[in-house]
């Protein structure tokens, strides 16, 4: 049932550095999803890991994209330029991901039960980023968190007159304990992209390994398996006809910002995209959700 603020059970504030945020303590999990970004950066069920990797030097401040959890990358997904001309001619800046994950969102609604809790933020994408972007629209984010896993759906609604052209990606961050001994399962005989060799398109064969940089777009959005030496966490998606697999490798992690230069053996990302070719147009007033449910075996 929906609960106000003052009569949560299991939800409170908090604030971590700058930034404010909503943390649920269940007897059964726990959560933490901050209101800039709609970004959820911790959740576990009891007295068990994280399910998410958080960059150990992650810095919470105001305008700046945390490092790890899930960020929401809308209304463009990577650099502008690599985007669809559709997509493209709406964007006014050379920033990647969009502005959603450093924007501050709004608390709509918190509803708990014995089992379940659902927090609903929102954010009216409109003349406040004419800055960076044309468009007009109205994104919903719903989280649920139970026992058996979280579930995030991100809902966007074309609130201009025109067609709205987007891509976007629940940017999933996923620990390991070894990347080299960790797999992902379902892409199988999947082609994709891979941005390493000039955006070449190539087919998968057998699972999904790590021995180095990886940077993929897979052209499927197929129930997948990632197996690590302490886990096994199932990803279903809906919306979405592509994949983004992506691990910086030695290299590449020494020149990003708020990541260990020894973080990429201890993390992945398995990202449910709508990306390239899969992007989405509404006419005005449609919607759509993106959504990924992250369980166990």
């Amino acid at each position: 049932m929906t609960t106000r603020p003052g009569h949560w059970s299991f939800t409170r504030w908090t604030t971590q550095g700058e930034l404010e945020a909503i943390e649920v303590h269940h007897p059964l999990f726990r959560a933490r999803l901050f209101l800039q970004g709609a970004h959820l950066t911790h959740f576990a069920t009891h007295d068990k890991p994280d399910w998410l990797w958080l960059s150990d030097t992650a810095r919470f401040e105001t305008g700046r994209a945390i490092r790890g959890g899930i960020p929401l990358c809308w209304p463009w997904f990577g650099v502008p330029e690599k985007n669809p001309p559709e997509v493209r001619k709406r964007i006014r800046t050379k920033a990647a991901h969009g502005f959603a994950r450093t924007a501050l969102w709004k608390l709509e609604d918190v509803r708990e039960s014995a089992h379940e809790v659902e927090i609903c933020l929102s954010l009216r994408a409109d003349d406040d980023f004419a800055d960076v972007w044309e468009g007009h629209a109205l994104l919903l984010a719903t989280f649920s968190f139970s026992v058996g896993g979280c579930q995030i759906a991100l809902t966007t609604t074309n609130l201009g007159a025109d067609p709205l052209a987007y891509t976007q990606a629940l940017h999933t961050y996923l620990p390991t304990s070894d990347i080299e001994r960790t797999h992902i399962s379902g892409l199988d005989g999947s082609d994709f992209v891979d941005t390493l060799r000039d955006w070449r398109y190539c087919q998968q064969k057998g699972d999904v390994v790590f021995d180095g940089e990886t940077d993929r777009i897979y052209e499927s959005a197929a129930p997948l398996v990632v197996s690590t030496p302490g886990s096994r966490r199932t990803l279903n998606a809906i919306g979405s006809d592509s994949t983004v697999v992506w691990n910086p490798g030695p290299q590449k992690a020494q020149a990003l910002n708020d990541f260990p230069d020894s973080g990429w053996k201890s993390m992945l990302c398995v990202e449910t995209a709508n990306a390239l070719s899969d992007y989405r147009v509404l006419n005005k007033g449609q919607s759509h959700t993106l959504g990924v449910l992250i369980g166990r075996i």
